[in-house]
């Protein structure tokens, strides 16, 4: 959940997830659900509108969970580093409690989640690979990962 906005304007966002996906039915059983409860709820005082929505093709990575279920995901993340910040972009291929691994370019890369001010997961667009091309090996072996990785959260 987060709330946004301040004054009239304020939205409260609710993003809810579940194995297979959400639905348009899953989004409008979990707004009817919630409503009621919220109206009758004083420590959210003032209007608000109430937003009910999935977490989309690009996914944010706040906990563990969230790193667990993106495992062969391509991801991108911002990370504190002694000289600033910097941005990682590859393949998520590791996670616990406390780290996740990433893979670029055949090199893996420790992250520890407190060092991590951004993370999401990345949807890329454009013509698929053609077949028996680099990028078609590639994007077969991020899939496979995938749907390993969403296997064994299952």
């Amino acid at each position: 959940m987060e709330l946004h906005g301040g004054g009239g304007t304020r939205t409260l966002r609710v993003t809810i997830d579940r194995a297979g996906g959400v639905d348009l039915d899953a989004i409008t059983e979990v707004t009817r659900a919630l409503s009621p409860v919220l109206d009758d709820d004083s420590t959210l005082p003032g209007s608000f509108l109430l937003e009910v929505s999935s977490p989309g093709v690009e996914r944010t990575l706040r906990t563990p969970a969230h790193y667990l279920g993106a495992r062969g995901c391509t991801v991108s993340i911002k990370v504190r580093t002694e000289s600033g910040t910097e941005r990682v972009h590859g393949v998520l291929v590791d996670s616990d409690d406390d780290r996740c691994t990433i893979e670029t370019d055949g090199e893996r890369e420790e992250l520890r989640y407190a060092d991590i001010t951004q993370a999401r997961t990345v949807f890329e667009w454009g013509p698929q690979p053609r077949p028996g091309s680099r990028r078609a090996g590639q994007a077969a072996t991020a899939s496979k990962r995938a749907r390993a990785s969403r296997g064994a959260s299952a």
